[in-house]
């Protein structure tokens, strides 16, 4: 029995990363798209508080869609800012790595090595790729 349980979790840990490494791989995507879907639901949001009538007239929501419009708006913030966070801390380790690996000195390299190998953990797998070439290249550990 207790074969089958380590089995079964060794399965989930194996599926848990996958999905891991899948949202990884795709994190500036789904950061845009998050961003983007944010946006709307916060338009639909304010516009259902304050331009009731442009909805019904224009889009022919029914008024019942209408109540939920404050819900819409606080969760239209929630996830835009999730889609803006997510964007930001990507374009900012990416930019902190492509200007790290830029050196060919290996003192430089070997001060910023703990921040550069936390920063590609969170990134895909390219960016780890990048990192491993140049330890190879400057003979780092």
């Amino acid at each position: 029995m207790d074969e089958i349980c380590k089995n079964i979790l060794k399965e989930d840990k194996k599926m848990a990363g996958k999905i891991t490494n899948f949202f990884r791989e795709t994190q500036l995507f789904f950061s845009i798209i998050l961003t983007i879907l944010g946006i709307l639901i916060l338009f639909l949001g304010i516009t259902g508080i304050w331009y009731q009538d442009f909805l019904i007239n224009v889009f022919g929501l029914p008024t019942e869609f209408l109540s939920w419009s404050l819900y819409l708006l606080i969760a239209g913030f929630i996830v835009f800012l999730a889609g803006i966070w997510y964007l930001y801390t990507f374009l900012k380790n990416r930019k902190f790595i492509l200007y790290e690996l830029e050196t060919n000195k290996r003192s430089e390299l070997i001060k910023k090595h703990l921040e550069l190998k936390n920063a590609v953990k969170h990134m895909p797998s390219k960016y780890q790729n990048m990192l491993k070439e140049k330890e190879d290249e400057l003979f780092i550990k």
